[in-house]
């Protein structure tokens, strides 16, 4: 460890976890602290899926034009509460203005490194830990109706493509020999090879983290109020009541990071994407890989004893309860596409996806404060990129350089104009 020796990372979902266990193993003392403890948020409630050709955002071109009609139809997958417009809206015209074709292929260049190895990373990460027994390799489907509802995707197939992924398209009676599951209505399929899928992956972020507390980490359950800084560098975190000190501090709060990166000087448009999932428990009917439903752009996982289905977009803000639109929506969803199924129990959940403006994460350190370092706004890729993304950061707060350009991910593309470092007196806010 040539860097930093004792260091602080707030948040305990797969990239705050990630981020710690690198760390650890590279030689640092860790305390890793969350409110709600290890895998609790998005990383609980996530689509289970280790989706490496996932580096198209959803501000594909045409966006702008379909959205306003998907709102008002409840049927699609876009949910809006209407009192949170007003708060939403410069986050809004800015995320849309991201809709076209260069854009689109420029984050997807973004997203592509941090997704391509998922599988390997995820198994790199867990290696001789408890939580090796949640990954669990496979193929991953995209499903349409018939050929020509697969061409309409021809723009994120050619990007995917442009990224070196390939893939299987599985016809007709070709799909039904694969697998019977679906319903009739659905004829084509892609198969991706070198996928994966976590199936409990509540419980595999838990398993991670108890690792690192069993090999001298601490894990605490605490509310970060603040990150303290003198003469232009960290020196501590403050939490539940007491400063932690540390030579550095790694921001991994997913969608809660807005405020704790103001402090630090960097002003990200970050707003929460409300996703949702449906967990049907000791289903009669079982897929055989983790599936895309193109039609309804939601996720079938096959997990531990239950199909979870997982997707939907809702905008709304951090502290609204749930709506029974989307679930609704998901559990309509989940009949049509198998139209046999029968289960015994329904387990339903609403998290938060961190969705920034240009849908790019954050990573790397804050410009204006040494030590501090950012690693949030994955949007829909959080899982699948959050073992590649912990292990960039460690070898940032270690002092090496990545074999990777972080140019697109700078933290320093939001940094407030003439922001100065901090003293050294810690604040509650």
């Amino acid at each position: 460890m040539t860097g930093h020796r004792r260091v602080v990372v707030v948040g305990a979902g797969i990239v705050g976890v990630s981020t710690a266990l690198w760390l650890q193993r590279d030689g640092a003392e860790v305390t890793l602290i969350d409110k709600t403890g290890p895998g609790a948020g998005a990383s609980f409630g996530n689509g289970g899926v280790l989706a490496s050709c996932s580096v198209v955002p959803v501000t594909v071109p045409g966006l702008m034009r379909k959205a306003p009609r998907m709102l008002f139809d409840g049927n699609q997958p876009l949910f809006l509460r209407w009192r949170y417009l007003p708060r939403l809206l410069p986050w809004l015209r800015a995320y849309l203005g991201h809709a076209n074709a260069r854009d689109t292929e420029r984050i997807a260049q973004a997203l592509a490194p941090l997704t391509c190895d998922s599988l390997e990373d995820h198994q790199a990460l867990a290696a001789g830990t408890p939580a090796e027994r949640w990954i669990v390799p496979s193929d991953y489907l995209y499903i349409y109706t018939d050929r020509a509802h697969f061409e309409s995707d021809a723009f994120g197939w050619r990007l995917r493509r442009t990224h070196g992924f390939t893939w299987d398209e599985l016809e007709g009676e070709a799909f039904r020999a694969y697998d019977p599951a679906f319903s009739e209505r659905l004829g084509f399929a892609v198969r991706l090879p070198r996928h994966g899928r976590i199936v409990d992956p509540g419980r595999y972020v838990q398993d991670l983290a108890a690792h690192l507390e069993a090999q001298g980490g601490r894990v605490l359950a605490a509310e970060v109020t603040d990150i303290a800084s003198a003469n232009g560098r960290v020196t501590g975190v403050r939490a539940g009541g007491e400063t932690i000190p540390c030579d550095a501090a790694v921001l991994c709060a997913g969608a809660w990071s807005k405020r704790l990166a103001r402090t630090l000087g960097i002003d990200v448009p970050l707003e929460s994407e409300r996703g949702y999932h449906l967990e049907l428990v000791e289903p009669s009917v079982m897929p055989r890989a983790p599936v895309m439903v193109a039609s309804g752009k939601f996720v079938a996982t096959p997990m531990d004893g239950r199909l979870r289905l997982a997707g939907v977009v809702e905008f709304g803000g951090l502290d609204a309860p749930p709506s029974r639109g989307p679930l609704a929506l998901l559990e309509r969803n989940a009949r049509s596409t198998f139209p046999r199924i029968t289960w015994r129990e329904t387990r339903e959940w609403m998290g938060h996806r961190p969705a920034p403006a240009d849908s790019i994460p954050l990573i790397g350190e804050a410009p204006a404060i040494a030590g501090a370092y950012l690693g949030f706004g994955h949007h829909h890729v959080g899982l699948t990129s959050g073992p590649k993304t912990g292990r960039l950061l460690a070898q940032l707060v270690a002092g090496r350089q990545p074999n990777l350009d972080l140019g697109p991910y700078s933290p320093a593309r939001f940094a407030v104009p003439g922001m100065r470092s901090r003293d050294a007196t810690p604040r509650t806010t």
